[in-house]
Protein backbone atom coordinates (compact mmCIF):
# COMPACT_ATOMS: atom_id res chain seq x y z
CA UNK A 1 0.00 0.00 0.00
CA UNK A 2 1.38 3.12 -0.79
CA UNK A 3 1.91 5.50 2.27
CA UNK A 4 -0.20 8.21 3.08
CA UNK A 5 3.10 10.31 4.18
CA UNK A 6 4.59 10.14 0.91
CA UNK A 7 1.08 10.90 -0.46
CA UNK A 8 0.94 14.26 1.12
CA UNK A 9 3.74 15.62 0.18
CA UNK A 10 1.91 16.86 -2.98
CA UNK A 11 -1.67 17.08 -3.26
CA UNK A 12 -3.70 15.05 -6.05
CA UNK A 13 -4.70 17.48 -9.11
CA UNK A 14 -8.10 16.20 -10.01
CA UNK A 15 -10.02 17.46 -13.22
CA UNK A 16 -13.89 17.09 -13.35
CA UNK A 17 -15.21 16.30 -16.45
CA UNK A 18 -18.70 17.65 -17.31
CA UNK A 19 -20.20 20.28 -14.84
CA UNK A 20 -23.57 19.19 -13.76
CA UNK A 21 -25.33 17.41 -10.74
CA UNK A 22 -22.25 15.46 -9.99
CA UNK A 23 -19.50 17.71 -11.03
CA UNK A 24 -20.83 20.43 -8.40
CA UNK A 25 -20.86 17.79 -5.77
CA UNK A 26 -17.43 16.87 -6.94
CA UNK A 27 -15.60 20.22 -6.81
CA UNK A 28 -17.51 20.76 -3.21
CA UNK A 29 -16.24 17.19 -2.00
CA UNK A 30 -12.50 18.39 -3.75
CA UNK A 31 -12.72 21.32 -1.02
CA UNK A 32 -13.22 19.36 1.99
CA UNK A 33 -10.31 16.74 1.20
CA UNK A 34 -7.05 18.21 1.98
CA UNK A 35 -4.91 16.23 0.08
CA UNK A 36 -6.68 17.45 -2.83
CA UNK A 37 -6.67 20.48 -5.10
CA UNK A 38 -9.10 21.37 -8.38
CA UNK A 39 -6.71 20.99 -11.51
CA UNK A 40 -9.57 22.48 -13.12
CA UNK A 41 -13.03 21.65 -15.29
CA UNK A 42 -13.21 20.34 -18.87
CA UNK A 43 -16.84 20.74 -20.25
CA UNK A 44 -18.87 20.94 -23.60
CA UNK A 45 -19.56 23.84 -22.98
CA UNK A 46 -17.09 25.84 -20.72
CA UNK A 47 -18.45 29.23 -21.41
CA UNK A 48 -21.34 28.31 -18.98
CA UNK A 49 -19.15 26.65 -16.20
CA UNK A 50 -16.56 29.96 -16.24
CA UNK A 51 -19.62 32.06 -15.27
CA UNK A 52 -20.61 29.56 -12.58
CA UNK A 53 -16.84 29.16 -11.41
CA UNK A 54 -15.03 32.35 -11.95
CA UNK A 55 -11.25 31.97 -10.98
CA UNK A 56 -11.48 28.14 -12.17
CA UNK A 57 -9.70 26.92 -15.02
CA UNK A 58 -12.25 25.48 -17.56
CA UNK A 59 -11.13 24.41 -20.74
CA UNK A 60 -13.06 22.48 -23.90
CA UNK A 61 -13.66 19.06 -23.26
CA UNK A 62 -12.31 18.47 -27.01
CA UNK A 63 -9.21 20.38 -26.58
CA UNK A 64 -6.77 17.23 -24.63
CA UNK A 65 -4.22 18.33 -25.73
CA UNK A 66 -4.84 21.73 -23.96
CA UNK A 67 -5.93 20.35 -20.96
CA UNK A 68 -3.00 17.83 -20.34
CA UNK A 69 -0.30 20.61 -20.45
CA UNK A 70 -2.43 23.34 -19.01
CA UNK A 71 -3.90 21.73 -15.87
CA UNK A 72 -1.44 18.55 -15.54
CA UNK A 73 -4.01 16.87 -13.80
CA UNK A 74 -3.52 13.16 -11.48
CA UNK A 75 -6.77 12.18 -12.34
CA UNK A 76 -10.06 12.66 -13.80
CA UNK A 77 -13.29 12.11 -12.13
CA UNK A 78 -15.79 11.88 -15.36
CA UNK A 79 -19.24 12.86 -14.45
CA UNK A 80 -21.37 12.64 -17.59
CA UNK A 81 -24.23 10.29 -17.85
CA UNK A 82 -24.46 6.68 -18.39
CA UNK A 83 -26.60 6.26 -21.23
CA UNK A 84 -24.48 8.59 -24.05
CA UNK A 85 -21.72 9.99 -22.30
CA UNK A 86 -19.32 7.75 -20.51
CA UNK A 87 -19.84 4.81 -22.88
CA UNK A 88 -17.82 7.07 -25.56
CA UNK A 89 -16.13 9.00 -22.94
CA UNK A 90 -14.76 6.55 -20.95
CA UNK A 91 -12.59 5.08 -23.17
CA UNK A 92 -11.43 8.67 -24.66
CA UNK A 93 -10.21 10.10 -21.26
CA UNK A 94 -8.79 6.30 -20.21
CA UNK A 95 -6.42 6.37 -23.62
CA UNK A 96 -4.77 9.84 -21.99
CA UNK A 97 -5.23 9.62 -18.03
CA UNK A 98 -6.04 7.89 -14.47
CA UNK A 99 -10.02 8.04 -14.81
CA UNK A 100 -12.66 7.22 -12.49
CA UNK A 101 -16.25 7.35 -12.99
CA UNK A 102 -20.12 6.04 -11.83
CA UNK A 103 -21.23 4.07 -14.88
CA UNK A 104 -24.56 2.79 -13.67
CA UNK A 105 -26.11 0.94 -16.08
CA UNK A 106 -25.78 -2.59 -14.16
CA UNK A 107 -26.28 -4.70 -17.25
CA UNK A 108 -24.10 -3.51 -19.21
CA UNK A 109 -21.31 -3.13 -16.52
CA UNK A 110 -19.26 -6.21 -18.12
CA UNK A 111 -18.77 -4.80 -21.51
CA UNK A 112 -18.18 -1.28 -20.10
CA UNK A 113 -15.19 -2.70 -17.95
CA UNK A 114 -13.73 -4.55 -20.83
CA UNK A 115 -13.77 -1.57 -22.95
CA UNK A 116 -12.27 0.53 -19.84
CA UNK A 117 -9.77 -2.49 -19.04
CA UNK A 118 -8.29 -3.26 -22.83
CA UNK A 119 -8.38 0.79 -23.25
CA UNK A 120 -6.45 1.67 -19.71
CA UNK A 121 -3.79 -1.20 -19.87
CA UNK A 122 -2.83 -0.09 -23.78
CA UNK A 123 -2.11 3.46 -22.29
CA UNK A 124 -0.45 2.64 -18.82
CA UNK A 125 -3.44 4.26 -16.76
CA UNK A 126 -5.75 3.00 -13.89
CA UNK A 127 -9.45 3.61 -14.47
CA UNK A 128 -12.11 2.51 -11.38
CA UNK A 129 -15.48 2.29 -13.30
CA UNK A 130 -19.16 1.90 -11.46
CA UNK A 131 -18.86 3.66 -8.36
CA UNK A 132 -20.97 5.06 -6.30
CA UNK A 133 -23.40 4.01 -3.57
CA UNK A 134 -25.24 1.44 -6.43
CA UNK A 135 -23.50 0.07 -8.28
CA UNK A 136 -20.15 1.42 -5.96
CA UNK A 137 -20.98 0.84 -1.95
CA UNK A 138 -24.10 -1.43 -2.40
CA UNK A 139 -21.91 -3.85 -4.70
CA UNK A 140 -19.26 -4.31 -2.00
CA UNK A 141 -22.18 -4.83 0.57
CA UNK A 142 -23.90 -7.44 -1.50
CA UNK A 143 -20.61 -9.38 -2.25
CA UNK A 144 -19.88 -9.33 1.63
CA UNK A 145 -23.06 -10.40 2.63
CA UNK A 146 -22.66 -12.98 -0.04
CA UNK A 147 -19.26 -14.04 1.27
CA UNK A 148 -20.31 -14.12 5.05
CA UNK A 149 -23.35 -15.84 4.90
CA UNK A 150 -22.28 -18.76 2.90
CA UNK A 151 -25.15 -19.74 -0.09
CA UNK A 152 -27.29 -16.07 0.98
CA UNK A 153 -29.37 -14.16 -2.11
CA UNK A 154 -28.15 -10.48 -1.57
CA UNK A 155 -30.74 -7.90 -2.83
CA UNK A 156 -31.04 -3.98 -3.12
CA UNK A 157 -33.99 -1.79 -2.58
CA UNK A 158 -34.51 1.51 -3.59
CA UNK A 159 -36.32 4.82 -2.65
CA UNK A 160 -38.26 3.63 0.33
CA UNK A 161 -39.72 6.74 1.34
CA UNK A 162 -42.97 7.86 0.31
CA UNK A 163 -42.02 9.67 -2.09
CA UNK A 164 -39.18 7.46 -3.51
CA UNK A 165 -35.73 8.56 -4.39
CA UNK A 166 -34.62 10.30 -7.16
CA UNK A 167 -32.35 8.47 -9.56
CA UNK A 168 -29.81 10.47 -11.52
CA UNK A 169 -28.68 8.02 -13.98
CA UNK A 170 -32.64 7.37 -14.81
CA UNK A 171 -33.73 11.43 -14.64
CA UNK A 172 -30.65 11.92 -17.45
CA UNK A 173 -32.00 8.74 -19.36
CA UNK A 174 -35.00 10.60 -20.02
CA UNK A 175 -33.87 14.25 -20.96
CA UNK A 176 -31.86 12.22 -23.64
CA UNK A 177 -35.40 11.60 -25.49
CA UNK A 178 -36.39 13.51 -28.15
CA UNK A 179 -38.93 15.93 -27.12
CA UNK A 180 -38.52 16.05 -23.33
CA UNK A 181 -37.37 19.38 -21.99
CA UNK A 182 -37.22 18.51 -18.64
CA UNK A 183 -37.27 15.09 -15.83
CA UNK A 184 -37.14 13.77 -13.32
CA UNK A 185 -37.04 10.00 -12.27
CA UNK A 186 -38.18 8.74 -9.14
CA UNK A 187 -37.66 5.19 -7.38
CA UNK A 188 -40.07 3.17 -5.49
CA UNK A 189 -39.16 0.21 -3.61
CA UNK A 190 -41.97 -2.56 -3.14
CA UNK A 191 -42.90 -2.96 0.50
CA UNK A 192 -44.30 -6.55 -0.33
CA UNK A 193 -40.55 -7.69 -1.83
CA UNK A 194 -38.54 -5.96 1.02
CA UNK A 195 -41.09 -7.91 3.32
CA UNK A 196 -40.97 -11.26 1.32
CA UNK A 197 -36.79 -10.94 1.83
CA UNK A 198 -37.01 -9.95 5.58
CA UNK A 199 -39.29 -13.41 5.84
CA UNK A 200 -36.80 -15.41 4.64
CA UNK A 201 -38.62 -17.12 1.57
CA UNK A 202 -35.30 -16.04 -0.80
CA UNK A 203 -37.11 -15.14 -3.96
CA UNK A 204 -35.72 -14.96 -7.46
CA UNK A 205 -36.95 -11.48 -8.32
CA UNK A 206 -37.34 -10.28 -11.71
CA UNK A 207 -36.14 -6.28 -12.24
CA UNK A 208 -39.39 -5.23 -12.14
CA UNK A 209 -40.99 -7.17 -8.97
CA UNK A 210 -38.58 -5.07 -6.66
CA UNK A 211 -39.37 -1.49 -7.89
CA UNK A 212 -41.60 0.93 -9.99
CA UNK A 213 -40.62 3.36 -11.83
CA UNK A 214 -42.62 7.08 -11.48
CA UNK A 215 -41.67 9.81 -14.27
CA UNK A 216 -42.39 13.90 -14.41
CA UNK A 217 -41.48 14.79 -17.30
CA UNK A 218 -41.79 18.54 -19.12
CA UNK A 219 -42.26 18.53 -22.75
CA UNK A 220 -40.62 20.43 -25.95
CA UNK A 221 -43.06 22.78 -27.16
CA UNK A 222 -45.32 20.41 -30.14
CA UNK A 223 -43.66 17.42 -28.96
CA UNK A 224 -45.82 14.45 -29.01
CA UNK A 225 -46.84 13.22 -25.29
CA UNK A 226 -48.07 9.53 -27.04
CA UNK A 227 -44.71 9.39 -28.56
CA UNK A 228 -42.58 9.71 -25.66
CA UNK A 229 -44.02 7.92 -23.06
CA UNK A 230 -43.35 4.79 -25.45
CA UNK A 231 -39.58 5.93 -25.91
CA UNK A 232 -39.83 5.94 -21.84
CA UNK A 233 -41.49 2.96 -21.27
CA UNK A 234 -39.96 0.55 -23.90
CA UNK A 235 -36.22 2.22 -23.56
CA UNK A 236 -34.24 -0.83 -22.61
CA UNK A 237 -31.94 -1.14 -19.18
CA UNK A 238 -33.62 1.44 -17.86
CA UNK A 239 -37.44 1.15 -17.88
CA UNK A 240 -38.86 -1.52 -20.19
CA UNK A 241 -38.69 -3.95 -17.39
CA UNK A 242 -40.84 -2.42 -14.71
CA UNK A 243 -44.18 -0.79 -14.27
CA UNK A 244 -43.64 2.92 -15.19
CA UNK A 245 -45.81 6.35 -14.64
CA UNK A 246 -44.82 9.06 -16.82
CA UNK A 247 -46.54 12.30 -15.40
CA UNK A 248 -46.50 15.10 -17.90
CA UNK A 249 -45.95 18.50 -16.13
CA UNK A 250 -44.71 22.14 -16.71
CA UNK A 251 -41.38 23.26 -15.74
CA UNK A 252 -42.27 25.31 -12.71
CA UNK A 253 -44.32 22.52 -11.50
CA UNK A 254 -40.52 20.30 -11.82
CA UNK A 255 -38.98 23.24 -10.63
CA UNK A 256 -41.45 23.93 -7.53
CA UNK A 257 -42.36 19.96 -6.03
CA UNK A 258 -39.35 18.28 -7.06
CA UNK A 259 -36.39 20.13 -6.44
CA UNK A 260 -33.80 18.24 -4.65
CA UNK A 261 -32.32 15.15 -4.85
CA UNK A 262 -32.85 12.95 -2.06
CA UNK A 263 -32.18 9.32 -2.47
CA UNK A 264 -32.25 5.81 -0.25
CA UNK A 265 -31.44 2.51 -0.41
CA UNK A 266 -31.46 -0.76 1.42
CA UNK A 267 -28.58 -3.78 0.80
CA UNK A 268 -30.01 -7.52 2.51
CA UNK A 269 -28.01 -10.69 2.21
CA UNK A 270 -30.34 -13.78 3.87
CA UNK A 271 -29.66 -16.89 4.28
CA UNK A 272 -28.54 -19.41 7.19
CA UNK A 273 -25.25 -20.15 9.27
CA UNK A 274 -24.17 -23.89 9.66
CA UNK A 275 -26.90 -25.05 11.68
CA UNK A 276 -29.53 -23.75 9.61
CA UNK A 277 -30.00 -20.67 11.89
CA UNK A 278 -31.50 -18.10 9.97
CA UNK A 279 -29.16 -15.07 9.42
CA UNK A 280 -29.73 -11.65 7.63
CA UNK A 281 -27.40 -8.61 6.71
CA UNK A 282 -28.80 -5.52 6.04
CA UNK A 283 -26.82 -2.18 4.90
CA UNK A 284 -28.73 1.11 4.87
CA UNK A 285 -28.07 4.40 3.21
CA UNK A 286 -29.93 7.76 3.30
CA UNK A 287 -28.93 10.63 1.13
CA UNK A 288 -30.03 14.17 1.27
CA UNK A 289 -28.50 14.56 -1.65
CA UNK A 290 -28.03 12.18 -4.62
CA UNK A 291 -25.68 13.31 -6.54
CA UNK A 292 -23.20 15.04 -3.57
CA UNK A 293 -23.19 11.70 -1.96
CA UNK A 294 -22.41 10.11 -5.16
CA UNK A 295 -19.64 12.44 -5.95
CA UNK A 296 -17.66 11.87 -2.15
CA UNK A 297 -17.52 7.90 -3.12
CA UNK A 298 -16.09 9.03 -6.53
CA UNK A 299 -13.61 11.30 -5.02
CA UNK A 300 -12.62 8.63 -2.27
CA UNK A 301 -12.11 6.65 -5.62
CA UNK A 302 -10.34 9.26 -7.23
CA UNK A 303 -7.63 8.88 -4.52
CA UNK A 304 -7.49 5.13 -4.17
CA UNK A 305 -6.68 5.73 -8.08
CA UNK A 306 -4.05 7.55 -7.77
CA UNK A 307 -2.69 5.60 -5.22
CA UNK A 308 -2.86 2.07 -7.39
CA UNK A 309 -1.54 4.31 -10.60
CA UNK A 310 1.59 4.79 -8.41
CA UNK A 311 1.92 1.55 -7.58
CA UNK A 312 2.00 0.37 -11.39
CA UNK A 313 -1.36 -0.78 -11.51
CA UNK A 314 -2.64 -0.45 -14.96
CA UNK A 315 -6.66 -1.50 -15.91
CA UNK A 316 -9.94 -1.54 -15.23
CA UNK A 317 -10.80 -1.45 -11.25
CA UNK A 318 -14.28 -1.59 -9.27
CA UNK A 319 -14.72 -1.12 -5.72
CA UNK A 320 -14.84 -5.10 -5.07
CA UNK A 321 -10.65 -4.78 -6.51
CA UNK A 322 -9.49 -1.79 -4.17
CA UNK A 323 -8.16 -2.61 -0.52
CA UNK A 324 -10.57 -0.10 1.77
CA UNK A 325 -7.06 1.59 3.31
CA UNK A 326 -6.92 3.04 0.10
CA UNK A 327 -10.13 5.38 -0.30
CA UNK A 328 -9.12 7.28 2.79
CA UNK A 329 -5.83 9.74 4.12
CA UNK A 330 -5.79 7.93 7.42
CA UNK A 331 -2.57 6.46 8.17
CA UNK A 332 -2.34 1.85 9.15
CA UNK A 333 -1.64 3.25 12.13
CA UNK A 334 -4.92 5.28 13.15
CA UNK A 335 -6.83 3.01 10.92
CA UNK A 336 -6.08 0.21 13.80
CA UNK A 337 -5.92 2.01 16.49
CA UNK A 338 -9.58 4.04 15.94
CA UNK A 339 -11.28 2.17 13.72
CA UNK A 340 -11.09 -1.23 13.79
Amino acid sequence: MTEIKEMNMQKIRVMIVGYGNVGRGVYRSIQNNPDMELAGVVSRSPDRVRRELPGVTVMDVRDVEGWKSALRPDVAILCGGSKDDLPKQGPEFAAHITTVDSFDNHSRIPEYFASMDRVAKEAGHVSVISTGWDPGIFSLERVLGGAFIPGARAYGFYGLGEKGGLSMGHSDALRTIPGVKDARQYTHAIPEAIERVRNGENPAFEPGDMHTRECFVVLEEGADPEKVTRAIVEMPGYFAPYRTRVHFISQQELDEKYRGFPHDGLAIAVGSTGDGNGARVEYRCVWGSNPEATANVLVAHARAAVRLAKEGRTGAFTILDIPAAYFTTLSREELLKHWM
